[in-house]
């Protein structure tokens, strides 16, 4: 009787050893920078000082400088801000959730998911920031503090309060969880330093980390804790932002699908910026046989999943606009598709909608340059969605007296390269300070596949 083997295929290919993982990681800390290396570093340094003259122009002159106008008070900023936001998504799902359910294949990937995440959130709580003004006394606007200059507390019933407290939760557990789960690998760098400088640098990283049983136990209890905290999150922090919008009465925005819908595609266009960054990590540092094409097919899986839930949405928001019979709702759709942003919103239906389904193909979807390709195109679609959602709405709703179009200025995108060149060298410089794959647990899937292996001899 012939006898099928359950192993699926190695997570982790080349036949690596342990030593093997220690040393194909480490040697990417230790050794000079590569050209690529800082030829990609400068160029995110230039487009970050480049946005940072807008920013601190913006800043000085007040946010008039930018596109907005009396009807289009949010445009290009909250569309950044929801965006950016939601390419944080994917790495706490990784993390997290994957990790609830133990998920193998999540190893590989989520260190550098979980520091796209940090990043990414930090570039999206700029946009409010600098929405506000006055920087100096945001503060007392946006935090439940006492108010200097009064009894003025914040409204604690608005969405954008709400706001505050889900992305400061979101970024400190995500944070913490990702920190953490570094402490094992920065030990290891420490160890194998051999000038004093990193030695202590990577020592005070590491928390005097010793590699005890002890430790372990109380490593894996604290994860599995932060992942159970932070998976709601997930689920949360999108949907309040939706609430942003949802709560509102303007045609386009007030729809009780948003927070489902924004969910999805948060963790839609997160899943496409990690691949975006993966496949440049995995070819510039030559890790291949940890991040293999089984996993850039997985990630593609979910991108097919979470883009068809986008779909359905767009669908079911025509159709209740329609069922509605309400006018103002219905002329808001039709604006839409064939108003004078028609063209964002068929960007946005192409990229969104129909790009993705080209992964139902397993060719395209272990292709690497059709991953790329895609991935990119996948957050330009998620880009338009927002601008979509937020200035079509806006441009013209119940009055026509008030319709007004929305150009933006370069401040409006020069702020926005700024976050890009903010995001990007923050990512340089952890792919090279720190390890952009989790050591300790790609060692236990060496063990894990080769005692399954020995077990089936």
């Amino acid at each position: 009787m012939e006898v099928i083997s359950p192993l699926r295929t190695p997570l982790v290919t080349g036949g690596k050893t342990v030593a093997d993982v220690t040393e194909d990681i480490c040697k990417r800390i230790e050794a000079k920078p590569p050209k690529t290396w800082l030829l990609a570093l400068t160029v995110s340094g230039v487009v970050l000082l480049l946005g940072l003259y807008a920013l601190v122009i913006t800043v000085w002159e007040g946010i008039g400088v930018w596109g907005l106008n009396k009807t289009v008070e949010w445009a290009w900023d909250i569309t950044n801000f929801v965006w950016w936001v939601g390419i944080g998504h994917a790495g706490t799902l990784i993390s997290a959730i994957l990790l609830l359910f133990r998920q193998k294949w999540r190893m590989s990937i989520n260190r550098s998911a979980e520091a796209m995440t940090i990043f990414a959130v930090i570039c999206a709580a700029l946009f409010p920031l600098v929405h506000m003004g006055r920087l100096w006394v945001g503060f007392y606007w946006v935090l439940p503090l006492p108010n200097t200059f009064g009894s003025l507390w914040v409204n604690f019933n608005s969405p954008l309060l709400w706001d505050v407290f889900a992305i400061s939760t979101y970024f400190t557990v995500s944070l913490v969880f990702w920190y953490i789960g570094l402490i094992p690998d920065f030990a290891t760098i420490r160890d194998r330093a051999t000038n004093n400088i990193s030695k202590a640098i990577y020592g005070a990283l590491s928390f005097g980390w010793t590699g005890g049983a002890k430790a372990w136990s109380r490593y894996e209890t604290v994860s599995l804790i932060l992942a159970g905290l932070a998976t709601p999150l997930v689920l949360s922090v999108h949907t309040i932002v939706s609430f942003d919008f949802a709560t509102s009465v303007i045609p386009g925005w007030h729809t009780t699908i948003f927070p489902p819908y924004f969910v999805a595609g948060a963790i839609f266009s997160g899943f496409a910026m990690v691949l975006t960054l993966l496949l440049i990590t995995r070819k510039v540092y030559k890790l291949e046989d940890y991040i293999t094409i089984q996993h850039i097919e997985m990630m593609n899986i979910i991108i097919i999943v979470t883009g068809s839930i986008v779909g359905v949405a767009y669908l079911t928001e025509l159709f209740m606009a329609w069922y509605s019979g309400v006018p103002a709702e219905q002329y808001a759709f039709y604006n839409r598709a064939l108003g004078p942003y028609a063209w964002a919103y068929w960007i946005m239906m192409t990229c969104n909608v129909i790009s993705p389904q080209l992964f139902w193909f397993k060719k395209i979807r272990t292709s690497l340059w059709a991953t790329f390709i895609l991935s990119i195109v996948v957050n330009i679609g998620m880009w338009f969605e927002r601008f979509v959602i937020i200035v079509t709405s806006l441009h013209r709703d119940f009055l026509p007296s008030s319709w007004a179009m929305f150009y933006p200025t370069l401040y409006d995108v020069g702020v926005y390269l700024f976050t890009f060149g903010l995001f990007f060298t923050l990512f340089f410089l952890f792919a090279k300070f720190f390890p952009v794959v989790n050591m300790a647990e790609m060692k236990s899937i060496l063990k894990s596949e080769s005692s399954t292996a020995k077990a089936l001899k």
